[in-house]
């Protein structure tokens, strides 16, 4: 006659190990996240539980770029052929960096959607001091852009030292992305940032982030780059010019192993569907580079804009972007 279980004898006694759980398992989900796409390759290859692993941490990455820091998640979509990437690997930056404070790793594909913080999690600026303009409330909700602020090209907003919150309705541009993106696939063009919804003219689409560099240390990576070492590098220079037209103020930004979405952005010749806006903020050293709708942008639509003036070099990158007045290569920066 079969024995009766017991409550005691289906317990688990005070620290022993459920053998349900598998160590191994538990590691790899703490562990595999951190990898990038070569080394978590080599740990699929080592058995069958960490490939099936890595395929699910692939599989969450390309459901999302941002990595989580976004209220909005930005997938990729890559090609039916086999040389199609999954994904485009990169660390995430939510607002601009000093070289000094970008991190080595993140985590990326966890189980959990959590991010880390101080791993570009923060929405104030790395140029910014802590002076203001002292105000403590600007209104709330969204403020309304007009055609005319947009085109020249420079906004002020709220900063820092400011006494309100995000919530304020002059800091349309500090919270980050609110309108549905997704980064597809071109064997033309590698990865493009595309328009998930029709984008309205004047609605703000992202900020270009990345490392801030000095011109001398961006002199150094682009030739750097330009070896050959980055297929796809996203070191941008910005100027800001007074009146006269004398360039005032130079902004190197860095999104080629840390940044945003911004970095899939493409040129194009004709000046694309964004416009290009400085926004400055009191108790900000720097501006930021933030992109604004030009015109009503379709969805499926690629996002692009000019990246300035073309010139003619031996070794210049051929231009893909296609419009009629492509002029064949695409503009580099003469440092």
């Amino acid at each position: 006659m079969p024995e009766m279980a017991t409550g005691k004898q289906h317990k688990k006694a005070e620290g022993e190990e459920d053998p349900n759980v598998n160590p191994l398992i538990c590691s790899a989900e703490l562990i595999l996240p951190w990898l990038n796409p070569r080394e978590l390759a080599s740990a699929a290859s080592t058995c069958k539980t960490l490939a099936q692993l890595s395929r699910l941490i692939t599989l969450r990455r390309t459901s999302d770029a941002t990595r989580s820091f976004e209220k909005l998640p930005v997938p990729f979509r890559g090609s039916s052929q086999r040389n199609s990437p999954p994904y485009a690997y990169f660390l995430y930056a939510e607002s601009q960096l000093l070289s000094s404070e970008s991190p080595d790793r993140q985590p990326w594909g966890s189980p959990s959607s959590s991010t880390v913080a101080g791993a570009g999690s923060s929405k104030q600026s790395a140029a910014e001091n802590g002076c203001g303009c002292g105000c403590e409330g600007c209104g709330i909700g969204n403020r309304s852009l007009e055609r005319e602020e947009l085109e020249v090209g420079v906004l002020s907003e709220c900063g820092s030292g400011c006494g309100c919150g995000l919530e304020c309705r002059n800091r349309l541009t500090q919270r980050g992305i609110r309108v549905k993106l997704k980064i597809v696939w071109s064997e033309r063009k590698s990865w493009c940032l595309l328009a998930d919804q029709l984008i309205p003219q004047g609605q703000f689409v992202c900020e270009y982030t990345g490392e801030l560099l000095t011109t001398q240390e961006a002199r150094r990576r682009q030739q750097a780059y330009d070896g050959g070492r980055f297929s796809s590098s996203a070191l941008l220079v910005v100027r800001e010019h007074l009146p006269s037209g004398k360039a005032c103020l130079r902004v190197n930004i860095d999104a080629t192993k840390i940044g945003n979405v911004a970095k899939f952005i493409n040129h194009s010749c004709d000046g694309g569907n964004l416009w290009t806006v400085l926004v400055r903020s009191p108790g900000a050293f720097l501006p930021r580079l933030c992109f604004f709708a030009s015109r009503d942008i379709n969805k499926d639509e690629e996002l692009c804009f000019s990246y300035g003036q073309s010139r003619a070099r031996s070794n210049g990158r051929q231009c893909c972007c296609g419009s009629p007045v492509c002029s064949g290569t695409l503009p580099s920066e003469v440092t």
